[in-house]
């Protein structure tokens, strides 16, 4: 069953006395009259990172795509919870140690605070975290308009080579393995940007399951599609080389996720705002694409304007 089969089935109609869980449809909860705004994510070993060989890192890549589902609202964390299930080996005095050093550098990072938390034991290893901030208005998921342009922060793909370099199954030179490695375990999270995108996205979504799948989400309760340009959207140099010297496929490697980027669409009227915020932050801002009429179908088009047909979307949520 995918995920919002899920909750449209078991969970919806439990929220529906309450405006604030927004339908179960976005990534927050937002009570307007008490500007609060609150995420939850879950992360299993095995699923969500590949393995618990750098509990520093791993600790680091779980707090940053937490967060990053405040940021692409526009709100600024504030504070987070914490609760982990493991065993004596993962939760051993110097993993603990590597934990708690390199969730004091994030606080310090991105001026967030841990608020409280749980443990449980288990043989299976696992985090949750809550993320807390405050804001008298988000971007919504569904406020997508026709004719937008859409948009997306930093560059694409460069964790998920990272994921296929740990796995193995790319071989590189170790200055450009830890780079990709390196993007895996820390994402560029624009939490510079996050009270900028107000000013003009209409809706927006960080980008953690894939960029094609985000962009589906993003407007999935609204009658429209979208026009896709392959070589607008934005890759690092490393990943450019890496597609030119070992063929790899550019829209595979820019669909699996794991970017937290932010996707955002914004009418062609804020063109100009959008790129002075972009040179005043020194964030990269790249529009890549359209929103179209629903009754047109969405496309991700090459270079010569042909259809560009995905085996894989993104990570699907399958129970």
């Amino acid at each position: 069953m995918h995920e919002f089969e899920l909750i449209k089935k078991y969970f919806s109609k439990l929220s529906k006395s309450n405006k604030s869980s927004l339908n179960l449809n976005d990534d927050v909860f937002f009570d307007k009259k008490k500007n609060l705004a609150i995420s939850i994510d879950t992360y299993n070993e095995g699923t969500h990172f590949i393995h618990f060989k750098k509990p520093d890192l791993v600790i680091k890549k779980i707090l940053r795509s937490s967060i990053s589902d405040l940021i692409c609202k526009g709100v600024l964390p504030k504070f987070y919870f914490i609760s982990g299930s493991g065993n004596k080996k993962t939760f051993s005095k110097s993993n603990l140690s590597k934990i708690s050093k390199s969730l004091s550098q994030e606080q310090e990072k991105y001026r967030v605070f841990l608020c409280g938390g749980d443990t449980t034991f288990s043989d299976k290893l696992s985090f949750s975290i809550t993320s807390v901030g405050y804001s008298k208005k988000i971007i919504y998921r569904n406020k997508a308009k026709l004719n937008d342009n859409i948009y997306v922060t930093g560059n694409l793909g460069d964790s998920y080579a990272g994921l296929q370099v740990l796995k193995n199954k790319i071989k590189v030179k170790k200055k450009i393995n830890d780079y990709f490695v390196n993007k895996y375990y820390q994402p560029d999270i624009q939490i510079a940007l996050t009270k900028k995108l107000l000013k003009f996205a209409n809706s927006s979504i960080d980008i953690s399951d894939g960029l094609i799948v985000d962009l589906e989400k993003m407007i999935n309760k609204q009658s429209l599609s979208f026009t896709l340009n392959e070589s607008s959207i934005p890759i690092s140099i490393h990943l450019e080389k890496l597609i030119q010297n070992k063929k790899l496929d550019k829209s595979s490697l820019i669909s699996n996720g794991d970017d937290y980027q932010i996707l955002f669409t914004a009418n062609s009227n804020k063109s100009r705002i959008i790129l002075n915020t972009s040179k005043n932050l020194g964030i990269k801002i790249t529009k890549i694409g359209k929103i179209n009429s629903g009754n047109k179908k969405s496309e991700l088009i090459d270079q010569k304007g042909k259809q560009i047909v995905l085996k894989n979307k993104g990570y699907t949520h399958l129970f």
